[in-house]
């Protein structure tokens, strides 16, 4: 322990020694450079063309015939730092004057003059993609155009994105053959020629995947985001990667166009792979408000079969849930985003409301529609023994239904835009072998805004919505509605919030509603602090809903593994306690 902090004792020493050395040096720099005339940008380029050359200052004297020949050349240097920015016909003065204590100062003025125009602006699309409209798109929005006032930089900016734009579509020999500007300084006007050539239109040949031997083929190529005879696309091939890469079973992921070895303007692929362990074991400890001190261990294997299967096994204890949950994953042998899952959950929870013993298999098969969007129909078959004030019950459901999810943040462990909504459409009927009928549904939705200050603003909605056939106490817990917790209605404790029994204890409701807004403010690189108000509760009847609110502040610190997240709540309501702590890990989405 000593020893530490005698090393971070000797550097701190280190670095101030250093740093008293290097002050009198700054203040002591014997040659200033002062620009006038101009300001802005322009003003900086300036500022840059006339750096001191190195060599000038040695040993914090000048070399006055070198200064004198700096001088000289300053004027033009400033000259041409002007023209990016249109001024042409700029005049410009140098002047070295002596000030005190042996210091030198160069005085540049400079009157840059009424800046060039474009009077004439000619831009022309050549090749077998001329008539595109995309191309045609990005040119009709270059930045050069008659009547502005002549900036190098953005024709160099304009002519970078069309020529991007062309090969983004596939044109990859895309070219200028005639990038013309023609300046009259006496007349302050320009004249722009410029003139894309496409080319041919490239293609995708075959592909070829080397490494990830241990996965069979089929599977492999339903991650490549193209197919052989498309129009060739650089986008194409960053989803690929991205698809690879977030299968989780790659360490390392190379996607190259073998642009030499193209034939007939058709350009075979290649994609290297470096797998990653199929097998992953990882025992975890925390705590959570919710659930309290918990531990759990994960067990995942991605190549079940050899076949890329999935299985994936968890075994959590915490002080009030304790269970089993298995996931076993079969890919669609044609989109990388389809598949088919068989679950099982095992379940026991007891907090201050209910108490319940779950075991429940469903099978589901999910649909990827897009970037983020996934649909699911699933059949759900579920026992459940449990205690909801003092009446011990048991209830089976077959229970089919149909989720639908779309989400798209900007970051998974620390979002700052972005949103997620759902919707969980399920029912039961005795029929198909439930103790009673039901049709609910259930929605979620989250928005993160980003503000001005570091600012990023949070809502969410929780809604659900019951119609039953028998009375709600057929109904097993988690199947109610309750209200309460980390992320429900913070300020009151978990699953503590819902209608009551004539005894007054809190037995759930048939429909939901919970809202929250906060706004967090990033502190350094990992830290922010926040304030949130929530309002909710479950209730059984539209026209006399009991919504309780809580207020707070929050403090974050955010890991490469998630966010740390300890709130001070106070609930709005008569009795309660003052403060209530909740402490979670994580986004929730």
């Amino acid at each position: 322990m000593f020893r530490p902090v005698v090393t971070y004792l000797v550097i701190a020493l280190c670095l101030a020694w250093l740093l008293c050395l290097a002050a009198p040096a700054c203040a002591a720099e014997p040659v200033e450079v002062a620009v006038s005339g101009v300001e802005g940008d322009a003003q900086d380029n300036v500022r840059r063309a006339l750096e001191l050359p190195h060599g000038l200052v040695r040993d914090g004297k000048v070399d006055r015939l070198w200064l004198e020949r700096f001088a000289r050349q300053a004027p033009e240097k400033a000259r041409v730092a002007l023209q990016p920015y249109g001024f042409y016909r700029a005049k410009a003065t140098a002047t070295v004057r002596e000030g005190e204590g042996g210091k030198s100062r160069v005085e540049v003025v400079v009157d840059p003059g009424e800046p060039v125009r474009v009077v004439e602006f000619d831009l022309k699309l050549e090749g077998e993609g001329a008539d595109q409209k995309e191309l045609r798109r990005q040119a009709s929005a270059f930045p050069v155009a008659s009547g502005n006032v002549l900036l190098q930089t953005d024709y160099e900016r304009g002519k970078s994105t069309l020529l991007a734009q062309a090969q983004t579509l596939g044109y990859l020999d895309a070219a200028f053959p005639r990038h013309e500007i023609r300046i009259s300084p006496d007349l302050a006007s320009a004249r722009v020629h410029l003139t894309l050539d496409t080319g041919a239109r490239y293609y995708f040949d075959g592909t070829r995947i080397e490494g990830g031997s241990d996965y069979p083929d089929v599977f492999l190529k339903r991650f490549v985001a193209f197919k052989e005879g498309e129009p060739f696309s650089y986008a194409k091939l960053g989803e690929t990667q991205l698809n690879f890469a977030n299968s989780e079973r790659f360490r390392q992921v190379v996607v190259t166009p073998q642009r030499e070895e193209a034939k007939e303007h058709k350009v075979p692929i290649l994609v290297r792979l470096t797998s990653a362990p199929r097998r992953t074991l990882r025992p975890g400890v925390g705590y959570g408000t919710d659930t309290g001190g918990r531990f759990s261990v994960h067990y995942r294997d991605l190549n079940l079969a050899h076949e890329g299967n999935d299985l994936d096994l968890s075994l959590y204890v915490a002080e009030r849930l304790q269970g089993f949950a298995g996931r076993y994953t079969m890919p669609s042998a044609s989109d990388f985003r389809s598949s088919t899952s068989i679950q099982l959950n095992l379940q026991r929870e007891t907090v201050s409301t209910y108490q319940s013993r779950l075991a429940a298999m469903e099978v589901d098969r999910n649909f990827g529609l897009g970037r983020g969007e996934v649909a699911t129909p699933y059949l759900k078959i579920q026992q459940e023994n449990y205690k909801v004030a003092n009446v011990n019950s048991q209830s089976r459901l077959v229970l089919p239904g149909f989720r639908f999810s779309k989400d798209k943040f900007n970051d998974l462990v620390r979002p700052t835009s972005g949103y997620r909504f759902s919707v969980d459409l399920r029912g039961a009927h005795q029929y198909f072998g439930s103790d009673t009928g039901l049709i609910q549904a259930i929605g979620n939705a989250s928005l993160l805004v980003p503000m001005p200050g570091r600012l990023t603003f949070h809502t969410r909605v929780n809604t659900g919505y019951s119609l039953l056939t028998n009375p709600l106490s057929d109904l097993p817990p988690s199947i109610r509605f309750f209200a309460g917790g980390d992320q429900s209605v913070r300020g009151y404790a978990y699953q503590s919030l819902g209608p009551k029994d004539a005894a007054g204890r809190v037995v759930g409701g048939k429909h939901l509603l919970v809202g929250s807004v906060e706004l967090e403010r990033a502190l350094f690189k990992n830290w922010g602090v926040s304030i949130f108000d929530d309002i909710g509760n479950a209730f059984n009847d539209f026209g006399n809903v009991d919504l309780r609110q809580g207020v707070g502040v929050g403090a974050h610190y955010y890991t490469p593994v998630g966010g740390l997240n300890l709130y001070l709540a106070h609930p709005l309501a008569p009795g309660a306690p003052p403060i209530r702590i909740h402490f979670s890990v994580g986004f929730e989405f």
